[in-house]
């Protein structure tokens, strides 16, 4: 049991702009998180954001675009994501930061392939 939490990568023109109902095979699975409750945290602040509406953000997805992806950046390099708990979320670490910092690349050259990228989470 925890936090398991994805980025994938479909085609924009079956996708929404902030959630969508996913068809169940991605064109690429980008990078996998387990138990980082404060990228999770950054997330849903992100989601909520963009209009998001759901009361649980469990099982919930949020588009990335390019302009996210340099926020997150910042917020990583800045260690500014916010403090999250939540009932077997784990803790993050400063270790996670390159972990962080190469998915956010990995997710830059699915965008410049013309893909959109989705975080999802289950906990």
């Amino acid at each position: 049991m925890g936090l398991d939490q994805f980025a994938f990568a479909y085609r924009a023109e079956i996708v929404g702009d902030v959630q969508a109902d996913l068809p169940i095979e991605p064109e690429e699975r980008i990078h996998r998180w387990r138990k980082h409750p404060n990228l999770h945290g950054w997330m849903e602040q992100l989601y909520r954001t963009k209009g998001g509406r759901m009361d649980s953000f469990n099982c919930t997805t949020v588009r990335l675009d390019s302009a996210d992806l340099d926020a997150l950046e910042q917020a990583i390099n800045d260690n500014a994501l916010p403090e999250t708990v939540g009932f077997f979320f784990g803790q993050s670490t400063p270790e996670r930061k390159d972990d962080d910092l190469a998915f956010i690349a990995k997710a830059r050259a699915v965008i410049a392939r013309g893909l959109v990228v989705f975080y999802d989470s289950w906990w």
